[in-house]
Order: structure tokens, then C-alpha cells, then sequence
């Protein structure tokens, strides 16, 4: 099983998925500032995350659940992913919270103020920006599906 999580800022229910359940969580951010990029910093994420789709790949391929933590903020990356998933034999399920403004920025707030490990500061200027590209999931998209 491949879950794609797709969280508002400020809350991370991978870490949530990965305790409940044996699978390997992958999340860019967290290999982001292991290896010293800035988590703003495009190319070292889709370099990071390319590599961590082949990790996730081979667990797959073994019969290891995966946790994929890669934001998926549009229908075509979700599509691609799921694709990649079932041709690999895997059935995939998109994990999507869908999350009012408000709610958004108290999370924010309380994430910049703590700063937990592996995670940068998203101002609410930012925060706005990333709104207006994010797709939402359809509702078709959020059935699990299998190979």
C-alpha cells in the first residue's frame, strides 16, 4: 500500500500514519535539512524526492507499506504517483484533511513559533501563495485503488 498524505501546514499526520500502522514515511523535508538545503529550495526537493520515490520504489517491490509525505498539490503528481504505485503492484490511497483558513494559521503560528525538527518558517503571505496553487483532491481520488 502506498499512502500519499496531503496535510494543511502546521500538522503532520504522516508521522501520525507511520506510528499506526509498519510502513516507511518518506518526507522531503526531513532529508531537506539533513543534507543542509534551504526547504525552499525547488531543484534539492524534486532531486530529494526523486530519490526517495525510488527508496519507496523498492519497499513496494519488497511488500512494505509506504508513507509518502511529498505535499502531491496537484491532480497530475497524485495521478503520477499512483500510476508509478500500481504498476509496481501496489494499491495507493490518497490521506487528504481538508482545513479551514483560520485553522490554517493558528496551526502555522504555533509550528513557526515551536519549530519542531525538519520543518521551516511558512508566513501567512506564504501560506496564501501556496493556496491558490493547491488542487484539491476530488472525491474520486480519494477511494483507495489498486494495481
Amino acid at each position: 500500500m502506498c499512502l500519499l498524505y496531503q496535510e494543511p501546514l502546521g500538522r503532520n499526520l504522516s508521522n501520525v500514519a507511520a506510528s499506526e500502522q509498519p510502513a516507511l514515511r518518506l518526507t522531503p523535508d526531513e532529508w531537506m535539512e539533513a543534507l543542509g538545503f534551504d526547504g525552499f529550495d525547488e531543484e534539492a526537493r524534486a532531486r530529494v524526492e526523486a530519490i526517495q520515490w525510488q527508496v519507496a520504489a523498492r519497499a513496494l517491490t519488497l511488500g512494505l507499506d509506504v508513507v509518502l509525505d511529498f505535499g502531491f498539490w496537484s491532480r497530475a503528481e497524485r495521478d503520477d504517483c499512483r500510476s508509478r504505485a500500481r504498476a509496481l503492484g501496489a494499491a495507493c490511497e490518497v490521506c487528504f484533511l481538508d482545513v479551514p483558513r483560520a485553522e490554517l494559521l493558528a496551526r502555522l503560528a504555533g509550528r513557526n513559533e515551536a519549530r519542531p525538527p525538519s520543518t521551516f518558517v511558512v508566513d501567512e503571505g506564504q501560506l496564501d501563495a501556496y493556496a491558490k496553487v493547491f488542487e484539491p483532491p476530488a472525491p474520486d481520488e480519494l477511494a483507495t485503488d489498486g494495481p
